[in-house]
């Protein structure tokens, strides 16, 4: 039975979370919001094949090392195309909601989670959700920027993330792992509608 195994590295000056998320057996992987530092990622991706260099939206902090990833491994990038008119101009893959990533013995499922960016996705792989800068422990990501939309992350949040089993894990862009249920309960941004 294949075993997954979830990486975070902190990257760059906004202390963005980048994932690795990888098949342990079968030794593929993806790599979710490199935002920088290739090195300190590339370092812990010896022995592994990343089939993905996926990301939950284009602002600079979780793109910044997409380049140097992508001619180290030569895996294919992956983002929504609402997206790639910002930061991250292209992309060898243009997702939409329910699109599936295979890795080793897994998928990576594709959640549609526009609000912080006209693009936004998050990505779910069995009782794991990576909500890049949509939801966050204890609060949900800007919605006052360029192209961000209050309404559409509302949509997001109780549409799409907020239908989630309580014991989701949350693995957000930005600081510390959270549960869908603890989020349901503390998180004051989710009663708001």
């Amino acid at each position: 039975m294949a075993r997954l195994s979830i990486q975070k590295i902190h990257v760059g000056e906004k202390d963005t979370n980048c994932y690795v998320v990888a098949d342990s057996d079968a030794k593929e992987a993806v790599v979710i919001d490199p935002g920088d530092d290739a090195a300190k990622i590339l370092g812990q991706l010896r022995g592994i094949t990343v089939r993905w260099i996926c990301f939950t939206h284009a602002h600079p902090g979780h793109t910044g090392a997409k380049e140097a990833i992508k001619s180290a491994t030569d895996a294919a990038t992956a983002m929504h195309l609402a997206d790639a008119t910002t930061h991250l101009k292209s992309a060898d893959r243009y997702l939409l909601a329910d699109d599936a990533l295979p890795f080793g013995g897994f998928e990576l499922r594709v959640l549609s989670t526009p609000g912080h960016t006209p693009g936004g996705l998050s990505f779910k792989v069995g009782n794991h959700v990576f909500t890049g800068d949509t939801l966050l422990a204890g609060k949900i990501g800007r919605v006052d920027l360029p192209g961000s939309s209050p309404q559409q992350m509302l949509l997001s949040l109780h549409g799409q993330l907020l239908t989630l089993p309580d014991n989701t894990v949350v693995y957000p862009g930005h600081g510390a792992n959270t549960t869908i249920g603890q989020e349901r309960l503390g998180n004051p941004y989710l009663r708001m509608r």
